[in-house]
């Protein structure tokens, strides 16, 4: 497996802001590996062509380097680090958004027997496999419309559709087929998930949570960490914690208002659970602090 052509193109294509002039198809150029950062993942599908980068989500760790391929079902919160990134020899990739409503167009063309039965069984929202030759030419055929502007409205969703039927038939097709069906247990899921993301400074019950996804709490609470790979509650932290750093790197506020912005009661509480997630305190973060309190 050849990926030459494919680290040329997305080194000529890269762009600061990673966009692309195809919808939904972003490039990554990282030419230095910083310190976990964490980020909302997304619905993607993602392949590196050079380097390697580690994702973590709740209590599960992905690595994927050139020859694996990345998905990612739900929109989550993730801490994630490029690996040996130089200048000399910098990441390479591109993430493609996995768009729910094209999957189900392409499940409903199907025939049955086409695909293996669906379980109904929520996946884990991001697995790893193994990229096929198949996969990486289509891949490689996204990308050279790059350089053929006119052909990108015909062609692109041409090979879009490509993409997708090779991911559902692939090894991680249930995850994607998932998305795509909502009749799947990813999806009543993803309404937890939606509404947490949505109010995540207000305080919740599990059973609501459960009532909302169709599920009992016990099966709510064991398929939600099937899928995010950690509990509601923790899902809801990392939420909080996220959008506090945001809101302390933005300098406007001070950390007692932060703290009660993304809904926690006791400013101390939210110290403690920031410095355990980041490594310093609230306080280093809002007067730009590089190095971690003692």
């Amino acid at each position: 497996m050849s990926f030459d052509e494919l680290r040329t193109l997305l080194a000529r294509h890269a762009r600061p802001d990673q966009t692309t002039a195809i919808d939904g198809l972003h490039i990554a150029k990282v030419e230095t590996s910083g310190p976990p950062a964490t980020e909302m993942s997304g619905t993607v599908l993602a392949v590196l062509a050079q380097g390697a980068k580690r994702l973590a989500a709740g209590n599960q760790v992905h690595e994927y380097r050139p020859g694996d391929y990345l998905v990612t079902s739900i929109d989550l919160p993730v801490t994630g680090s490029f690996l040996g990134a130089t200048p000399e020899a910098p990441a390479l990739g591109f993430a493609l958004v996995l768009n729910p409503s094209a999957i189900a167009d392409l499940l409903l063309d199907l025939a049955p027997g086409d695909l293996p039965r669906t379980h109904h069984k929520p996946a884990p929202a991001i697995t790893v496999g193994a990229l096929t030759e198949e996969l990486l030419d289509a891949a490689v055929r996204l990308l050279r419309l790059l350089d053929h502007p006119r052909d990108q409205a015909v062609l692109a969703p041409m090979i879009k559709r490509e993409i997708l039927w090779r991911l559902l038939t692939g090894s991680q097709g249930e995850t994607v087929r998932q998305l795509g069906s909502a009749e799947s247990g990813l999806h009543h899921i993803a309404r937890a998930v939606r509404w947490i993301r949505d109010h995540y400074a207000e305080p919740f019950r599990v059973a609501d949570l459960a009532g909302m996804s169709g599920m009992s709490p016990s099966a709510f609470y064991r398929n939600f960490q099937i899928v995010t790979a950690q509990s509601p509650i923790q899902f809801q932290k990392h939420l909080r914690l996220r959008q506090a750093r945001l809101l302390l790197l933005s300098n406007t506020q001070d950390v007692t208002t932060v703290a009660h912005r993304v809904g926690y009661e006791s400013a101390s509480q939210f110290s403690r659970e920031y410095r355990r997630m980041y490594g310093s305190t609230p306080r280093a973060t809002a007067t730009h602090d590089p190095v971690p309190a003692a």
